[in-house]
């Protein structure tokens, strides 16, 4: 079974299925930060809390300041950005582009790294 990945999602103020869709794929939502702040769209030095494998940013809530921060942040960090919009259909397709298959996957492709 592959390893469980920890996740930062910025965005919305409720995510609705999109924690069950996450755990489909081993990832758990460690942060959800809305991004209303007002503080996220000036800061340039913001910090992703330790541990994080993954951000994910749902850009139909978000400004275009708050992802330059949040992207910076994780380039900084090193740790992969996932962009997609809220919707169970934009995260199943923005996570199959990135190499997050379900647990589940009856492809070859996963069951060979497993």
């Amino acid at each position: 079974m592959s390893q469980l990945v920890s996740a930062v999602v910025v965005g919305a103020d409720r995510l609705g299925n999109i924690p069950d869709v996450l755990k489909g794929h081993n990832i758990t939502i460690m942060q959800h930060i809305s991004g209303r702040d007002p503080a996220h769209q000036k800061k340039k030095s913001l910090q992703l809390p330790s541990g994080t494998d993954l951000l994910i940013l749902l850009t139909d809530f978000l400004g275009h300041n708050v992802m330059k921060t949040f992207r910076n942040a994780a380039q900084r960090s090193g740790v992969r950005v996932l962009i997609c919009r809220r919707s169970v259909c934009s995260m199943k397709q923005a996570l199959a582009q990135c190499g997050y298959c379900e647990v589940a996957c009856p492809r070859d492709c996963c069951r060979r790294q497993q």
